[in-house]
């Protein structure tokens, strides 16, 4: 197994566990156990199990900027288009990444603080690029009232791991989409 393959296997394996347990509640050796190795053997990979939560979270909030833009590009000035792209990707994100939310909600304030300004720093680009896109669509909306909605979206496609376990996630994917452009006011395709 290469070492990037093994390193992703290992930060899932420790979003699973640190997303049943808290961040806290998880041991090296546990995580170790978890992979297939000794807890020792994780230092091979990661200098700390803090080390592991910072990259774990920055690397997510750096993937749902860097698809989020190329959303926007492929919506190639239209505003609609490019937030159904945008609403699409973080459906998708949401349903298939549901630990990640949980650890970034619950465990954030055991991040180191400069992985905490790098991941504020990715999401006030990831808001700003959704905002935007509103603001085009919606010129009503002021500065301050986009990011406000495009949070508020967020909210209500971050519930997955409240809210996704009663209907399948074709479904869920579909109702969350549909309820976040809905509130967005972007209109169907």
């Amino acid at each position: 197994m290469s070492e990037i393959s093994r390193r992703d296997q290992i930060l899932a394996t420790a979003a699973d566990l640190f997303a049943a347990r808290g961040f806290h509640g998880v041991s090296v050796a546990d995580l170790g156990a978890a992979c297939g190795i000794s807890g020792p053997a994780l230092y091979k990979h990661f200098s700390s199990k803090q080390a592991m939560l910072a990259e774990m979270l920055t690397s997510i909030s750096e993937r749902l900027l860097d698809v989020g833009r190329e959303r926007v590009d492929a919506g190639a000035g239209d505003p609609a288009h490019a937030l159904h792209g945008l609403v699409d990707w973080h459906v998708e994100f949401a349903t298939t990444h549901r630990p990640l939310i949980v650890v970034q909600d619950r465990d954030w304030e055991s991040l180191p603080a400069d992985a905490r300004d790098q991941v504020r720093k990715l999401q006030r680009s990831y808001i700003e690029l959704w905002a935007d896109q509103l603001r085009a669509l919606r010129p009503d909306l002021g500065h301050a009232a986009a990011h406000a909605a495009a949070q508020a979206a967020f909210g209500l496609l971050n519930s997955t791991p409240r809210a996704g376990h009663a209907i399948p996630d074709t479904e869920l994917r579909e109702l969350l989409g549909s309820m976040a452009l809905a509130a967005l006011g972007v209109p169907p395709r």
